[in-house]
């Protein structure tokens, strides 16, 4: 079941979800900005919409004008059925923010509504989304022997940023070849956690079990939100991941066990997106992982997934088609030829500005890999909605001759490099599971040094 209200009206990302705990539900109870949370609902209920309206900030006024709420509202109760009763509050704080999020009872399901205050009082966020129950403990993979390795905090800094990491390093002496990790799009944690999966633990507790030292840390965003940047309208993939990317390869070429000459970086989505970028010029990187690498242009990769959802349920509702119809337009607006750099976009619900996508605008990552002389391992699943396989073929038709790149398909592999059947879908990632046991056999054994000095050995 899809709920069209969330794309319609959720106008604020937060860098991180609400606090969920005993804690926070009793703080609830007497907290003002709970009360003034449910009167919100009540008010939505109630058909209201002007008072809820009159509470907006500047953001939800300009992004929501008088009829968007009432449509959105009309065509959640449509899917959800009649509200009945909140019967769960939890309040949390996010960079001075209030955030309140209820459990709510409808007809047909139930739904967590997240109202966010700004310090004055406003409106500035509202969502609904499908409730879900607490995600299941992760569990190791059967591939992670932790008699072979253990863990460590390591805190990478990069100038005035701080961002706390974990190094899992093999058994032994050393020194080991190392692997540094970057994430996808979005603030993110040091394991890339979703829901119940953490692609990132198992990657690092799979390759330390053979022999390979690991980096992961918390992406920029996460930690620092708006804050990413000195000046957030300047933000760019630089700030974003680059840079801190870069500072963990030298940072982790400088630990005890590991040989500095064989560092290498494994991206994810777009980390790997931005992987030929960030080894150019870099001589501590010997070379590059890229799992699920887009090859085309970043809005163009979001506006095919938008429309590969849309279609998953038949015909797309209105609320649905508003939503492509903005996503289109956000797009367009990001590919106008004289885009200037503050420029605000709003693309999905985020405002963002024209500095970060000119930046992207200029960097081709196909020609910027063909140029690199370091070993590249190029890997996709076939399952992939989110980054399809006619990326992969891209990166393929441009590098298959190359004779330091490495190309490998999974054909029953999702986003995450998880196993599944049929087309691929956003509720499979509630499924716990593990990256697949032949995507870490395959990455240690290309990263591991052959017989032959000096030289890599390729998956079997």
């Amino acid at each position: 079941m899809k709920i069209s209200l969330l794309a319609l009206i959720l106008l604020l990302l937060l860098p991180g979800g609400v606090l969920s705990s005993a804690a926070a539900q009793e703080a609830a109870k007497d907290s003002p900005s709970a009360v003034a949370a449910k009167q919100i609902i009540q008010e939505l209920v109630a058909g209201q919409f002007e008072k809820v309206e009159a509470l907006y900030d500047a953001r939800m006024a300009e992004a929501l004008p008088p009829g968007k709420l009432a449509d959105g509202w009309r065509d959640l109760n449509k899917q959800a059925g009649a509200f009945q009763e909140i019967t769960g509050t939890e309040t949390s704080q996010a960079q001075g923010l209030e955030v309140v999020k209820m459990e709510c009872k409808f007809e047909n399901s139930a739904l967590d509504a997240t109202v966010v205050f700004n310090p004055d009082g406003k409106l500035g966020g509202l969502s609904f989304r499908p409730h879900l129950a607490p995600p299941a403990p992760w569990s190791s993979p059967a591939y992670a022997k932790q008699s072979l390795f253990s863990e460590q905090p390591l805190t990478l800094t990069n100038g005035k940023f701080e961002l706390p990491g974990t190094l899992t390093v093999p058994t032994g002496d050393g020194p080991f070849p190392a692997v540094v990790l970057i994430q996808g799009s979005g603030p993110e944690d040091q394991d890339e956690t979703l829901g119940p999966n953490k692609p990132f633990k198992d990657l690092a507790w799979g390759l330390g079990s053979r022999g390979i030292v690991v980096f992961r840390y918390t992406k920029r965003t996460q930690k620092y939100g708006a804050q990413s940047s000195d000046d957030p309208e300047r933000l760019t993939v630089e700030e974003e991941t680059i840079s801190d990317a870069r500072a963990a390869v030298a940072l982790l070429a400088k630990q005890p066990k590991v040989n500095p000459k064989q560092v290498f970086l494994l991206g994810h989505s777009l980390g790997a997106f931005l992987a030929p970028r960030i080894a150019t010029g870099d001589p501590e990187i010997a070379g590059i992982v890229m799992l699920a690498a887009n090859a085309r242009p970043l809005e163009k990769v979001v506006l095919e997934q938008i429309h590969y959802l849309a279609a998953m349920s038949g015909k797309p509702t209105g609320a649905e088609q508003k939503r492509i119809a903005a996503a289109e337009d956000g797009a367009k607006q990001i590919e106008k030829p004289d885009l200037k750099p503050d420029d605000k976009i709003d693309f999905l619900g985020a405002t963002m500005y024209g500095a970060y996508w000119l930046d992207l605008r200029g960097y081709d990552p196909l020609k910027t890999a063909a140029k690199l002389k370091i070993p590249i391992f190029i890997v996709q699943g076939a399952r992939d909605y989110q980054v399809t396989p006619s990326n992969f073929q891209a990166w393929s038709d441009a590098l298959s001759n190359n004779r330091n790149v490495t190309l490998r398909t999974y054909p029953d592999l999702d986003h995450l490099f998880m196993h599944g059947t049929g087309a691929s879908k956003p509720s499979d990632y509630a499924r716990p599971d593990h990256v697949s046991a032949e995507v870490v056999e395959s990455i240690a054994t290309w990263i591991l040094p052959s017989e032959k000095p000096g030289t890599l050995a390729k998956p079997h």
